[in-house]
């Protein structure tokens, strides 16, 4: 398995990302290779500063770097040789079986339109989040950035992809599906949020228990599976970061509080496209990264591509 790198991506690279993939080369299984996309030379530099093989990694020289505050799509398109978009047509061309990136998020967006399939059937790709729940399980969150503005079939497949995911790789047999609603009453909401609740009211695709308020969020008594536009989804997964920075300031110390620690999840998949396409914190630690590595051949273990077209019945 071949899973590729973007060295260049996010707010303390190229180091804190080799220093991840360092680790990440000692945790995964004979079969995962790592291929770092950047600068040779400063991954070449960092690594033997770590006393490390650079050998020990495929390396692939990428001249352009893509920083967090350019504009998506026109950095994109003008800055063919840099790390993320090499990475993205390697993966597309099969030279690649997944890509973690901890760098511009819209530019993760326009890679994984552009250049990659979605999904047969699949209108717009999503990304989804891992949240912890008092019960020591996880609730899956989708969308929680790529689609601010959302229709309500988009919802609906949102609940789709959502459940195939809390099932394949989260081991729910039968995960309930919620929308986030203002009250958990069926006339609440907006005029989206309404729509979205009739079209998966009678939804054969999932297990569709209603509305949700944000206050159970974390309660884990009412979804599996949370759906929302990217908009509040963001929102949410932000003000969750924020609340954890806090009592850590604060200097408390729960075990469920913990588990709000973005590094323990890495990153956060795209899914609805053709290949595993890991989205990570701009701001990630070395331990980020390497869970992010982790979590990219994770989902090549358990085949989640394979899976998701299987149980969406495209061939």
């Amino acid at each position: 398995m071949k899973i590729g790198l973007d060295v260049m991506g996010g707010d303390y690279a190229p180091q804190n990302i080799v220093l991840g993939a360092i680790d990440a080369f000692h945790r995964l299984g004979r079969d995962s290779e790592i291929y770092l996309l950047g600068d040779q030379i400063k991954i070449t530099e960092i690594c033997r500063q770590q006393g490390f093989d650079p050998g020990n990694f495929s390396i692939v020289h990428c001249s352009q770097t893509i920083k967090m505050d350019e504009h998506p799509v026109k950095a994109y398109q003008k800055k063919s040789d840099s790390s993320v978009v090499v990475g993205f047509n390697m993966l597309a061309k099969g030279q690649l079986d997944a890509l973690a990136s901890a760098g511009n998020t819209g530019v993760m967006l326009t890679g994984s339109v552009q250049t990659l399939r979605t999904l047969p059937g699949v209108i717009r790709p999503c990304i989804s989040c891992e949240m912890p729940m008092v019960s020591g399980k996880n609730v899956l969150l989708l969308d929680v950035g790529f689609n601010t503005d959302c229709k309500p079939d988009y919802l609906y497949q949102f609940g789709i992809l959502g459940s195939i995911y809390a099932r394949e790789m989260m081991g729910i047999e039968r995960p309930r599906v919620a929308l986030l609603n203002i009250g958990e009453e069926e006339e609440k909401g907006n005029m989206v949020v309404k729509e979205a609740y009739k079209l998966m009211l009678d939804s054969i695709d999932f297990n569709f228990v209603g509305n949700i308020e944000a206050n159970r969020l974390f309660a884990g008594d009412i979804a599996d599976v949370l759906v929302t536009d990217g908009f509040v989804g963001n929102i949410c997964l932000k003000q969750a970061e924020g609340m954890y920075d806090l009592i850590q300031r604060l200097d408390v110390r729960n075990e469920f509080l913990d588990r709000f620690n973005y590094e323990i999840y890495g990153g956060t998949p795209v899914l609805g496209v053709s290949a595993p396409v890991i989205i990570g914190h701009g701001a990630s630690s070395p331990v980020a990264i390497s869970n992010m590595i982790a979590q990219a051949e994770r989902a090549l273990n358990n085949k989640l591509i394979e899976k998701f077209k299987e149980a969406m019945s495209y061939e």
